[in-house]
């Protein structure tokens, strides 16, 4: 499956549809050096869309909802891109963000089906941002119910956030990429701790 915006980090996707939810987080601008925001505009927006659509169906073999987005729509659904990095960061104890649900997480809309096996599947509804939003939620809800979510994380470097899925034994990632992000974390730390030191001659 392709998902452009966390395959331009070099990153490996989430597993199942919470790939989606990374996907979308990975449009905002971030990294060293900074990629482009790539729900700037609505064309940009559709484009990063169609593709992830693709990529969903294809992890989660279900048909991709058709979603249009309208100018109108960018703006809220990089509002709920905020939204769901806070929330999520919230969930996984990180002291750096603001705490509380945001409220346009509480209010999208979703139906359950009953498929002809007897399987029970959510299906986003809304259109525009909304589905979109409504068709994250499920996939985040999912995550938690098999307790993978807390996997996903954010940079712990805050001029980058990209979001990662860890996959060490012990989920104790917190660099989306140690070799960047890491050593020049753990270089600024050896720096400050270098200054006290001397300030303290």
């Amino acid at each position: 499956m392709s998902w452009t915006a966390t395959a331009r980090y070099g990153l490996e996707p989430a597993t199942g549809g919470l790939a989606f939810v990374q996907d979308l987080l990975n449009t905002l601008s971030a990294g060293k050096p900074r990629e482009p925001d790539l729900l700037q505009t609505a064309e940009g927006a559709r484009a990063w869309l169609d593709q992830a659509l693709k990529s969903w169906s294809g992890v989660s073999h279900r048909p991709a909802p058709g979603i249009e987005l309208t100018a109108e729509d960018v703006q809220a659904l990089r509002d709920f891109r905020h939204d769901l990095g806070q929330s999520l960061h919230a969930q996984l104890g990180d002291s750096a963000t603001e705490p509380g649900p945001a409220a346009s997480l509480m209010t999208l809309p979703t139906a359950l089906r009953l498929d002809e096996h007897g399987a029970i599947h959510a299906e986003p509804r809304g259109t525009g941002w909304r589905q979109v939003a409504s068709l994250a939620l499920i996939e985040v809800y999912q995550a938690q119910c098999t307790d993978t979510l807390r996997r996903l994380k954010s940079c712990r470097n805050t001029r980058c956030l990209v979001a990662f899925y860890d996959r060490s034994r012990n989920n104790s990632g917190v660099w989306h990429d140690v070799h960047v992000c890491g050593n020049a974390a753990n270089l600024r730390n050896y720096r400050a701790r270098k200054r006290a030191g001397a300030d303290q001659v």
